[in-house]
């Protein structure tokens, strides 16, 4: 199919392919097949419609990034954004069931039926991506504006905006889910986890730590206070709101985590080894294999136990002045972190019975759905206990 035929609004058949995973015998669904990018949305939100008859999606097969979903488990595609191309990883579901996105440097809100699109906010800036409140009323994203960094919060009706200014890179801000007046957010490089109140204030430090303590991909466990994060390639822990007290979970390389909402278990994916995904029992440890990823999970730094330093950016810097068509930033997180889409960044469906992951297994970037069995046949292994480090 042409480039050109692909178009906001359009509709195309189903690209559906449903097998076994060759480890654990778990049904697989690939929904994407175009020879293309495709990849689900980032793996702190789910990639389901709230009825879960629809995968949101972004890939490239129109000639730049943009918005797609495919009816599940096997339905029509259809292309929900054209024109100016969107961040890939900034999608998100509302409670409602419209979708935000980013473009450039604004927040934009999608009604799936309409297509309709309305501009929430444009920041003066560049945008990550952004997180919701539980109501769907507030938003959070990591900005970076000529006078700085920081977080960019708001109303979705942009009635209120602001900037709250910090004094290194924001990544991944959230809400905390039972008191959404606190948002958690990373600082790069270490020291890494920070909350602050909705209002600017009250910034803290959550843990102390050096860059030769690689934590990654911290998000609350499910609808609780605690944190949950890993620290690379070791360790999957939980910090409690509260206490600030740390404690081991699990002793293995997790990499990309999604708790349940009860916070009962953890999605996880690995990498060095891969060992597939993985899904954890908070309270034990225990883990077991869904399925394998397939994915080749590119990217230098996850080979070290440290962050990027200064010489590890610098080097990318210079790569990305050699090739214009990304930014500089755009270019860094591929030559020091690797190409996202090659990374499975597993999250769960809304029932929680299925896992939606990236994979280039096939050898190009595609949408899979993986239905966790009620008592999954992977290997099981015996996680460390819940211990207590401070």
């Amino acid at each position: 199919m042409a480039t050109s035929d692909w178009a906001k609004g359009a509709s195309f058949p189903s690209e559906h392919l449903r097998f076994s995973d060759p480890d654990t015998g778990a049904t697989l669904h690939r929904l994407t097949g175009h020879r293309s990018i495709s990849h689900p949305t980032y793996f702190l939100q789910c990639s389901f419609t709230p009825d879960q008859s629809r995968v949101l999606f972004a890939g490239y097969r129109s000639g730049s990034a943009q918005l797609f979903d495919a009816g599940f488990p096997d339905g029509d595609i259809r292309q929900l954004t054209g024109d100016d191309p969107v961040h890939p990883f900034s999608a998100l579901i509302a409670p409602d069931g419209t979708v935000l996105f980013v473009r450039g440097g604004s927040i934009w809100r999608l009604d799936r039926e309409s297509l309709e699109e309305s501009l929430v906010v444009d920041s003066g800036g560049q945008l990550g991506e952004c997180s919701l409140d539980p109501s769907g009323s507030w938003y959070v994203a990591a900005c970076k504006r000529g006078d700085g960094w920081g977080l960019l919060v708001g109303t979705v009706d942009g009635r209120e905006t602001g900037f709250i200014p910090f004094s290194r890179t924001v990544i991944h801000p959230q809400f905390n889910p039972v008191n959404p007046e606190w948002i958690e957010f990373a600082g790069d490089p270490a020291p890494r986890m920070h909350r602050i109140r909705r209002d600017g204030t009250g910034l803290e430090c959550l843990y102390e730590h050096g860059n030769d303590e690689f934590i990654v991909h911290e998000t609350f466990l499910g609808l609780t206070e605690d944190l949950v994060f890993c620290v690379w390639p070791f360790s999957l822990r939980r910090l409690a709101w509260r206490t600030g007290e740390v404690s081991t979970i699990s002793a293995f390389n997790a990499w990309h985590i999604t708790p349940s909402r009860d916070g009962a278990r953890i999605l996880c994916d690995t990498v060095h080894p891969d060992r597939g995904l993985q899904l954890v029992e908070v309270s034990t440890g225990k883990r077991t294999q869904v399925c394998r990823s397939g994915a080749s999970s590119q990217g230098t730094q996850w080979r070290l136990s440290r962050y990027a330093v200064a010489e590890d950016w610098e080097r990318a810097r210079r790569a990305a002045d050699k090739k214009r068509s990304l930014s500089w930033m755009e270019m860094a997180a591929d030559t020091v972190y690797g190409p996202q889409w090659t990374h499975p960044h597993p999250s769960f469906s809304r029932d929680e019975k299925m896992a939606v992951f990236a994979s280039d297994m096939s050898g190009c970037t595609q949408v899979y759905v993986a239905e966790i069995p009620a008592s999954p046949a992977g290997d099981c292994v015996s996680g460390a206990r819940p211990t207590s480090l401070r």
